[in-house]
């Protein structure tokens, strides 16, 4: 099959590109290909800003050459891998020599050797990505499918080019990346390739964390990361990668009475947040923790039912352990999601009574410049199957929404500091740091988030006065 004699020349854009590596590689003498997902997301007109070049010689040599060539090119060479990159303007272009690998048990580390195409493609993890195309000058355009990944990719279903218990035994983190492009590209996996997954699971234990965890955000990251996430658990690797979020699956009875399924109520939640966190890949992690702590809260009594009392506070102290054990970042990032779970109960409890300024206040102050996507959430977490329900709990959610625009329009509490700070204090009444000053800054901060005073300095300094003495302090 020739791609440029189909008129798929589209699939070799952008040309001049192909066109330098194709004469540059033949100069060299070397045969040279594009492989893998720039094929595969190209046939499926998805954008692609990342080109695999695998060449029969030096993938290094022949990087340097297309530097040298592309004038406004950057190069990087990683002489431990054999390969070398190449930023031509937004493109990222990879060089590699062709090879092929074989493993030891107990190892996912490969003996690597040169070899042909044919071999590079042996060991690709699945069909769809072992499509190549030469860019040699003599076959320029030709479509190289040893394995009828184009086949699959009509069919829409993720393969392994040989025996799936090799392939994922060899390097098992191929598994979640099985996972990923399914929920990337809304595959099925074929049945033998999920049963091997299955039969393979224990094996992503010598997987190192850093690299479990990138697959993951980008199952979280994809079009349709409760479809991962439910293969995840199936195929029995949630349990092992992240058994935190493994136990909220089931459903406890009591006296004929049952709670909701927390591990498909998340993902629900999650699928309803998706158009409002594209790219937010924080936001979609406090979807996926928000409920976290519900298996350790969790208490049944006659009176109420099942209770998951202060699930929201023991989440919160849960996140920086997850984040700790999966590699994620103990910064920002994490002090965002740990917030946005403790807070996740606030909106809604509003809903259920009447909504004073205080509560509203208290909120802004609370949630800050996150509070637009503390209410995505919040919107998100509403899952009613009665459809009477949610629409009245959704109408209810945008009076607290217009109730809070309004009190913030007027006493603008969001990010907002009280008018007479701890320095202020201590001067005031010729203190050193104590308890005291702490307990006077509280004071003056609920009395303005209580309206007991405004936000003003004067009403804060005459309450501070009446305070402190209270406290028997006295100015000085």
């Amino acid at each position: 099959m020739n791609i440029l004699e189909d008129n798929l020349t589209n699939y070799l854009k952008p040309e001049y590109v192909f066109k330098t590596i194709s004469s540059e590689a033949n100069k060299l003498n070397q045969q040279v290909y594009v492989i893998g997902g720039f094929v595969r997301d190209k046939i499926l007109n998805r954008t692609s800003k990342d080109i695999d070049i695998v060449t029969l010689g030096s993938g290094i040599h022949l990087a340097k050459k297309i530097s040298q060539k592309q004038k406004t090119s950057s190069l990087k060479i990683f002489k431990n891998f054999g390969t070398a990159m190449v930023m031509i303007g937004d493109l990222e272009v990879q060089f590699i020599g062709a090879r092929k690998e074989s493993y030891h048990s107990g190892s996912r580390n490969p003996i690597v050797e040169n070899g042909t195409i044919e071999e590079d493609q042996n060991r690709r993890d699945f069909t769809i990505n072992a499509l190549a195309i030469s860019l040699n000058k003599d076959t320029y355009g030709n479509f190289i499918d040893p394995f009828n990944g184009l086949k699959d990719l009509e069919n829409q279903v993720i393969v392994t080019p040989l025996d799936p218990n090799i392939t994922f035994s060899d390097d098992p983190l191929r598994m979640m990346r099985a996972i990923r492009f399914s929920s990337q590209l809304n595959f099925k996996i074929n049945k033998s390739t999920f049963e091997a997954i299955i039969k393979n699971s224990e094996r992503i234990k010598i997987v190192a964390q850093e690299r479990i965890t990138e697959e993951l955000n980008k199952i979280i990251l994809s079009n349709h990361p409760s479809t991962g996430f439910k293969l995840l658990e199936k195929s029995g690797l949630l349990k092992i990668i992240f058994p935190e979020f493994q136990v909220l699956k089931g459903v406890e009875i009591i006296n004929g009475k049952g709670h909701k399924d927390n591990f498909y109520h998340t993902l629900q939640v999650l699928d309803n947040l998706l158009p409002h966190s594209i790219g937010n890949l924080w936001l979609r992690w406090a979807a996926i923790l928000h409920d976290i702590a519900k298996p350790i809260t969790k208490k049944y009594n006659n009176l109420q039912g099942w209770t998951f009392h202060g699930h929201e506070d023991k989440g919160a102290r849960m996140v920086p352990s997850i984040f700790r054990k999966l590699k994620l970042p103990l910064d920002e990032k994490m002090k965002y999601v740990q917030k946005l779970v403790m807070l996740h109960l606030r909106p809604i409890s509003l809903t259920n009574k009447s909504i004073t300024d205080s509560a509203l206040r208290r909120l802004l102050f609370d949630a800050g410049d996150d509070l637009e996507d503390l209410m995505k959430l919040c919107q998100s977490d509403i899952t009613s199957k009665n459809k009477e329900k949610k629409i009245k709990y959704l109408k209810r959610f945008e009076v607290v929404k217009k109730k809070l625009k309004g009190v913030e329009d007027r006493d603008r509490i969001k990010n907002w500091q009280p008018p007479i700070n701890g320095k202020e204090i201590m001067d005031i009444f010729k203190i050193q740091p104590c308890k005291e000053v702490g307990v006077l800054k509280d004071l003056i901060k609920n009395a303005i988030l209580d309206g007991v005073i405004k936000n003003d300095y004067n009403q804060a300094k005459k309450y501070l006065f009446i305070k402190a003495k209270e406290l028997g302090i006295n100015e000085k």
